[in-house]
């Protein structure tokens, strides 16, 4: 079940809000909540519902025992822990997501015949460990942050909102919402209003542009030409971006709903002037949770020049591999990684101060990271980005191709996309606000977001294309 399928905008979270709100006491609404996320995850992992629930058991043990060592003064006995806490959680997401990539490997390198299992992947296994191993970190630095109520990590864990797209939701930022929180009038319709302009997103732009990325990346890129690679690259560029974020402003609009209160997850990050500034503003969550609990312990920059460069890689390496089992990831968070320590280093040499050819270059830079991103493997990776900067053929069978599949529609969304990767969206409300005033530009907004959400009702009746990309997660 995912958040723009017709069975989840019109049924299931129906059902879940007006239940909310009709129980009453905190516990009661907070029961319903972890009921309705494991309905939520079991509708598309019925087995595997089982394997997040006893992770969360494992962690709120380990949670205990470091609790438990924390009074007694044990600092030994809360590390030992804290250890075997983190080595059950890696070493779940290995089996399940990374073992036949590691075998595969193995065959390659020594030219061995290791059978590989079929192990499927659960939905959002990287979303729901990382939040498994925010608590037990959390109270290992803090032990007053330890959870004696199962049920309340459990709806920390699988509140299903955050569940199989995040935003990765850190312990230590909402341990006191779970029981002291309120849904108030404004909070709910603000809610909507966020979910609206997610599932926006999703169904009018990420949809539309993803549809175009995918023709193109089907195809033998090399018997085409720059345009048509460059058509791809963008296209996906921008799917992924209105995808990620569109799912978090859901995310984040639900929670609000439900009185909870989450932190933003992307921040215009196509706005950005360097890639230091990109990752300020793209899967905040994400890059926050690598920050705080593998950067900064690593070091951070405390330990001289080398060392933080070091880190900083060892950072986007781990970024990389946390997508997926493919060193097209692995090249994707390298790529990062490089252009970061490049403005490190040589960016405090050669300074562009023109803000537009910065952002050009953040742009060309993120692009070209995608499209390993977005291959199914480094060969064909490769072939694209050779396309896009040595294709320069004219052929008609590109021009026909081109012609073919961007119809008026689809340039329209893109240019859309495009206009609307940078603030344009809150330009455009502080206009109405100061030409209407605060009254009418508001009523403004809403009628505006209900025919948003007429026109994504529409899309959804008659969409054949409405792709899951979190299956590579």
């Amino acid at each position: 079940m995912v958040f723009s399928s017709a069975i989840f905008l019109f049924v299931f979270l129906p059902v879940v809000c007006a239940l909310y709100f009709i129980l009453p006491g905190i516990k009661t609404k907070n029961i319903l909540l972890i009921i309705a996320s494991l309905i939520f995850y079991a509708f598309g992992e019925p087995v595997y519902v089982l394997l997040m629930i006893a992770s969360i058991i494992f962690n709120y043990i380990f949670g205990l025992f470091e609790g438990k060592f924390s009074d007694s003064g044990s600092i030994v006995g809360k590390r030992i822990v804290l250890v075997l806490a983190v080595i059950v959680n890696i070493g779940m997401l290995c089996v399940f997501k990374y073992t036949s990539f590691i075998l595969e490997n193995v065959n390659y390198i020594g030219n061995l015949k290791i059978k590989i299992p079929a192990i499927a992947l659960p939905i959002g296994i990287s979303f729901f460990t990382f939040q498994a191993l925010s608590y037990v970190i959390d109270v290992y630095r803090n032990p007053e942050l330890m959870q004696k109520n199962l049920f309340n990590l459990m709806l920390y864990v699988s509140f299903f909102p955050q569940l199989i797209a995040g935003p990765i939701i850190r312990y230590n930022e909402i341990a006191k919402q779970i029981n002291k929180r309120e849904s108030t009038i404004d909070k709910t319709a603000e809610g909507i209003r966020r979910f609206i302009i997610g599932l926006t997103k999703k169904l009018i732009i990420a949809n539309a542009t993803g549809y175009v990325a995918d023709a193109i990346f089907k195809l033998d890129i090399s018997d085409y030409n720059f345009i048509v690679a460059w058509v791809g690259a963008i296209t996906y560029t921008l799917q992924i971006y209105y995808d990620f974020s569109g799912y978090s402003d859901m995310a984040i609009g639900m929670a609000k709903i439900f009185g909870f209160e989450f932190r933003e997850n992307f921040n215009h990050p196509y706005s950005a002037k360097g890639i230091k500034d990109f990752w300020r503003r793209w899967h905040i969550s994400l890059s926050t949770w690598f920050k705080e609990y593998v950067y900064i312990p690593l070091g951070g920059n405390r330990k001289g020049k080398f060392r933080t460069e070091l880190n900083k890689m060892i950072v986007f390496f781990l970024t990389g591999i946390w997508h997926g089992a493919n060193w097209t990831f692995v090249i994707w968070g390298l790529i990062h990684g490089v252009a970061n320590v490049i403005e490190d280093t040589i960016g405090q040499v050669i300074k562009i101060k023109n803000k537009i050819v910065s952002n050009i270059i953040t742009w060309i830079v993120v692009i070209c990271a995608f499209v390993m991103f977005r291959a199914d493997s480094v060969m064909i990776g490769l072939k694209m980005l050779k396309t896009m900067f040595t294709g320069f053929n004219m052929g008609l069978k590109s021009i026909s191709y081109v012609g073919q599949l961007l119809s008026p529609y689809y340039v329209f969304i893109i240019l859309l996309a495009i206009a609307f990767a940078y603030p344009l969206r809150e330009k455009i409300v502080n206009v109405i606000k100061n030409k209407c005033g605060e009254n009418i530009s508001g009523t403004l907004i809403y009628v505006a977001d209900i025919l948003f959400l007429l026109i994504c009702v529409v899309a959804l009746a008659t969409a054949t294309y409405n792709p899951f990309i979190y299956f590579r997660f």
